[in-house]
């Protein structure tokens, strides 16, 4: 499968353990997932993504950004752009979650199966998705999948 990967799954892959046990089983679950499954399926990312991973303490945006150096880039497209502004003008997302928007739209409107993120609030959130689904598809696109990597492990 082709799966664009969101900026909080290379933010949990290199991240200290948690205290939190919840985020801590969401680290391990990630790091599994980028460890054992990752090399069957074609993986993507965009600029956004990196701009976001290299920001906060230098050593671990290194990091973040070192697993991320070979993927290839998805770019920002007029379609993307203007999906990512109906996105935006739908009140679906608050008007500051301009980045999960543009996650969204890039990995619709390049055609993507599968959106991989642990961003629940705003991206791999059910009650969203329902709408967001209608929005897209109004527009011509077909949703990606948005997943966590616990439901990529399979087993």
């Amino acid at each position: 499968m082709r799966i664009y990967i969101e900026s909080t799954i290379p933010s949990y892959v290199v991240a200290r353990p948690a205290r939190n046990l919840l985020q801590a089983a969401r680290q391990e679950l990630t790091r599994d997932w980028w460890n054992l499954k990752r090399q069957e399926h074609e993986l993507f990312t965009s600029q956004i993504v990196l701009d976001e991973i290299a920001a906060g303490e230098s050593e671990t945006a290194r990091r973040r950004l070192e697993i991320t150096a070979d993927l290839p880039i998805v770019d920002l497209t007029s379609a993307a752009e203007k999906l990512a502004g109906k996105i935006l003008r739908s009140g679906l997302l608050p008007a500051n979650a301009d980045g999960d928007t543009a996650h969204i739209a890039l990995a619709t409107a390049h055609n993507l199966d599968i959106l991989l993120t642990w961003n629940c609030r705003h991206i791999a959130n059910g009650a969203i998705q329902v709408r967001l689904r209608r929005l897209v598809e109004a527009s011509g696109f077909e949703l990606p999948a948005i997943c966590t990597p616990e439901e990529m492990l399979g087993d």
